[in-house]
């Protein structure tokens, strides 16, 4: 009859009193807001607050370190990159300056190869005109070798048949006599 009594007050809506146990009047909830008032006042009378306290203060301290570790890092990377911009800049016009100095020898030194080709190809013609020359001149020796000889020849042959023994005697003979005069 029990359960019927238990589904009876369950379908009528009322509700069966339980107790709680109680010591000294406490009932559990009381004891665990005695625990947790135990507890904090441990925590404060062993200064947990101040520990805590301390050692958040000792991991702000070490963060504000490495904060301002920071700071003067990024500060030398900056000085670093105006270093390294100026840097690059001096070496854009140390560049542009090479590239015009190179032109500028490059120039100079075409107009000296084609200044010395120049000299180059008018001492070779000079010394072709020279060579024409002297060619000119031997050719021009030979030829008048030639014909003195020819020459020569030709008056020794007009002699051998004009002159004989009996038209050399007057030649001969004023020879002779201009000799005498001559001392």
């Amino acid at each position: 009859m029990a359960e019927a009594t238990h589904t009876l007050s369950a379908e009528v809506g009322t509700a069966e009193l339980h107790h709680e146990p109680a010591v000294f009047g406490i009932n559990a909830a009381g004891f665990v807001a005695l625990s947790m008032l135990v507890v904090v006042g441990i925590i404060l009378l062993a200064r947990v607050p101040a520990l805590v306290s301390k050692a958040l203060d000792k991991q702000i301290n070490g963060i504000r370190q490495q904060l301002d570790e920071a700071a003067k890092l990024r500060a030398e990377a900056e000085a670093l990159l105006a270093d390294a911009k100026a840097r690059t800049a001096s070496s854009e016009t140390d560049a542009r300056q090479i590239v015009a100095n190179a032109e500028a020898e490059a120039a100079a030194l075409k107009a000296k190869a084609e200044a010395d080709a120049a000299e180059l190809t008018a001492r070779r013609a000079r010394m072709a005109e020279d060579k024409i020359g002297a060619a000119e001149r031997a050719a021009i020796q030979a030829i008048r070798a030639k014909a003195a000889d020819a020459a020569a020849r030709a008056a020794g042959a007009i002699i051998a048949e004009n002159h004989g023994a009996a038209a050399d005697k007057p030649i001969v003979d004023r020879a002779i006599a201009g000799l005498g005069r001559l001392n």
